[in-house]
């Protein structure tokens, strides 16, 4: 008696709710399918125009959590669930995700707050979190750079939009730094006349505003000269690499040395 109770139950269970959940589940099927179309075409659409290249994957993943969650909205309420008990019960879940996530809604504060001020953007070379490296992707909850030597860093967005940040790509022009030393005894204007002409030889550094080029330090084993000078900003390491060659090619020829550390020993030896 009891299992025909149950199976009548179920019967009518499934004759009242079956409909609704194939539907419900057609319409999550195709709901999804629509929504992958949707924001495949509004990315078509952001690559078409003009806009900046740091927001479209930023917009594309807001839009698509957005539909996303009005279509399971939807699919609830054809199932048969009191939206208003659900937006309760929402909202009250919301405010403790909310609080167990709240590093995530920072990294997502973060986000907006980068792509509002942009204190960077896509293809600039920043140094961040301890990090170099190019920003390849800037998305909802994380900035991803690449590194010199190829790495992916992914960085989350709270922390990068609330700490210092320095970023090479800014400005046009950067001021590169050497320290030259010789030894005691060289010839203090020579080196400097050799090495303002090796400066004046590459063309990568500009002629305005004029190189530095001054003694800075009386060291324990050189004299050294503080070399500053200026250049385009994506010349900045090829021009430090090439001076720094040229300056030890060139000193042995000119009768300058390049010193290093020695230390004398004397030995006195006890009657």
């Amino acid at each position: 008696m009891n299992t025909e109770k149950i199976l009548d139950q179920l019967i009518q269970v499934g004759v009242e709710y079956g409909p609704k959940l194939i539907g419900a589940i057609v319409v999550l099927i195709i709901g999804g399918w629509v929504i992958k179309v949707l924001t495949r075409s509004i990315g078509k659409l952001m690559d078409k125009s003009k806009m900046d290249e740091s927001l479209k994957p930023f917009l594309k993943g807001l839009v698509g959590m957005l539909l996303k969650a009005l279509l399971f909205i939807s699919v609830l309420g054809m199932v048969g669930v009191e939206m208003t008990s659900f937006i309760a019960i929402l909202a009250a879940a919301g405010l403790a995700i909310g609080m167990a996530l709240s590093g995530t809604l920072q990294n997502f504060a973060g986000g907006v707050m980068i792509l509002i001020f942009k204190p960077f953007k896509i293809g600039d070379f920043i140094d961040a979190q301890g990090y170099l490296g190019v920003v390849k992707e800037i998305q909802i909850f994380n900035t991803i750079i690449t590194t010199p030597d190829n790495k992916t860093i992914i960085i989350p967005n709270g922390g990068l939009s609330n700490s210092s940040m320095t970023n090479y790509s800014t400005e046009e022009k950067r001021r590169v730094d050497w320290t030259i030393g010789i030894a005691y005894g060289d010839d203090v204007d020579k080196a400097r006349a050799v090495i303002k002409r090796l400066c004046d030889e590459d063309s990568r550094i500009h002629k305005d505003p004029e190189v530095f080029i001054a003694v800075s330090e009386l060291a324990d084993s050189s004299v050294n000269f503080a070399v500053r000078a200026w250049v385009k900003a994506p010349d900045y390491w090829g021009v430090f690499f090439a001076l720094n060659e040229n300056v030890y090619k060139t000193f042995g020829k000119e009768g300058l040395n390049i010193p290093f550390p020695q230390m004398d020993v004397h030995v006195h030896k006890n009657n």
